[in-house]
């Protein structure tokens, strides 16, 4: 084997290596957003938010605000100007359901919240925030707030300021 032909496999085999990890990483970001709609709230609408919401973004965008009706209509239709085709009847499936969970008056599951809910919403630091999800993984479900006292480095003072945002 010559000099040429060496240098030819070597770029070929990392030709390879870059398209598979590309591969790998796409597909993992695939599973990632897969897990992300199971955790989103049980409801009508929940599978059109998963089938077009999440084209383009994950659940991070809408789970860390908190918006009227009118608000949500607004930025569905400003996503379906952006080019989202959902058309009239899935628009309203998806206001209806970030209304319903993610609307002026909707509360925290500290159950299923990830870390950028906990951390804008509840006003926790990331610090907090993942000692939560750390805490919930390790000992199941949180039940009250006192249990979420339980969660060592956390600011009582900042759970009880929240309690009526929270939900189990």
């Amino acid at each position: 084997m010559d000099f040429m032909q060496i240098k030819r496999i070597r770029r070929l085999s990392c030709a390879t290596f870059a398209a598979a990890a590309l591969f790998l990483a796409v597909g993992g970001l695939l599973f990632a957003d897969d897990e992300e709609i199971k955790a989103l709230p049980d409801g009508p609408g929940k599978d059109v938010v998963g089938k077009f919401c999440f084209e383009c973004h994950g659940a991070g965008n809408f789970r860390k605000v908190r918006l009227n009706k009118d608000d949500w209509s607004d930025q569905v239709a400003d996503m379906v100007d952006r080019g989202a085709k959902a058309n009239e009847a899935e628009m309203a499936a998806i206001v209806d359901y970030l209304t319903k969970n993610f609307g002026k008056d909707s509360k925290v599951n500290v159950n299923t919240a990830p870390l950028v809910e906990l951390k804008v919403v509840l006003g926790l630091s990331v610090k907090e925030s993942q000692a939560v999800i750390d805490y919930r993984e390790a000992n199941g479900n949180f039940k009250a707030p006192q249990d979420l006292k339980k969660v060592p480095d956390i600011d009582a003072a900042k759970i009880d300021a929240k309690k009526d945002m929270i939900a189990f």
